[in-house]
């Protein structure tokens, strides 16, 4: 499968640059720039047909332009992603199992306890 996405339009091969969606209730049409992924409901656009594209009598037509490139994500931007999830993962281990009132934390009868999963050793 190809990480290109084409343009929607029949016998049009060319790169996908922009996404169109619309809203029946409102009667408008959006263009705007090309979304990270497919959606269904949206449709990719080539530059051309983007440009050339008009929306039907008595509907809206909205260009939104962003001006400029999607952000890329950098080395360092992966990193704090990496080092926020295990952050996270250190928190919830030290944090003590929740144990409803009144009840008796019996592991050998409730069995030892991994996340939300529950080992149950056998008899």
């Amino acid at each position: 499968m190809s990480a290109v996405r084409m343009c929607s339009k029949v016998s049009c091969s060319r790169p996908a640059a922009a996404t169109m969606t619309y809203v029946h209730a409102d009667a408008t049409v959006v263009i705007g720039p090309l979304g990270r992924r497919a959606e269904p409901g949206a449709h990719d656009l080539c530059a051309e047909h983007a440009a050339k594209l008009t929306p039907p009598v008595d509907w809206q037509l909205i260009r939104i332009d962003s001006g400029q490139a999607p952000p890329e994500r950098s080395h360092d931007d992966l990193l704090a992603i990496a080092d926020a999830v295990r952050e996270a993962a250190d928190r919830a281990d030290q944090t003590p199992p929740r144990t409803a009132p009144g009840s008796a934390d019996d592991s050998a009868a409730t069995g030892r306890r991994h996340g939300h999963l529950r080992i149950i050793g056998d008899s």
